[in-house]
């Protein structure tokens, strides 16, 4: 029987969402006050879940306090208190919606927890607004 274990945890980040093939103006149409060019910034939250099959000698599906670290050492640290347009590398050329954040925080992730444990990103942009990666 598979088991789904998840930590939370925070960033806080300013970004702007534009697309700079379009003028000001389409961008403010489309992206409303998120196009703002002194950019505005939110208090993320980020729950990551893995599932599997709980080890038959530890009972765990994951140490928690080693999916915190991982966390912290590639995602909040990296993320916190920065701008993701200016000072993020994943962002320079891909416009750092919720959606496009979680899946880059999800190839962060999958690249450094074993295949065979299912990785799900849920990633709270406010406390009514939150997207889930992969979707399924």
């Amino acid at each position: 029987m598979k088991v789904k274990i998840s930590r939370k945890e925070h960033f806080n980040a300013a970004h702007r969402l534009f697309n700079p093939a379009w003028t000001d103006e389409q961008n403010r149409k489309v992206f409303g006050k998120c196009a703002n060019p002194n950019y505005h910034g939110h208090n993320y939250e980020i729950i990551v879940s893995l599932t599997g099959i709980p080890d038959s000698e530890t009972g765990y599906v994951y140490d928690m306090k080693e999916l915190s670290d991982l966390m912290r050492e590639h995602v909040t640290s990296k993320f916190d208190h920065k701008n993701l347009n200016l000072d993020i590398e994943h962002f320079k050329n891909l416009n750092p919606t919720a959606e496009n954040i979680a899946m880059v925080i999800w190839n962060i992730l999958r690249s450094k927890i074993d295949k065979s444990l299912e990785l799900k990103i849920t990633l709270y942009e406010t406390e009514r607004n939150f997207v889930e990666y992969p979707a399924n």
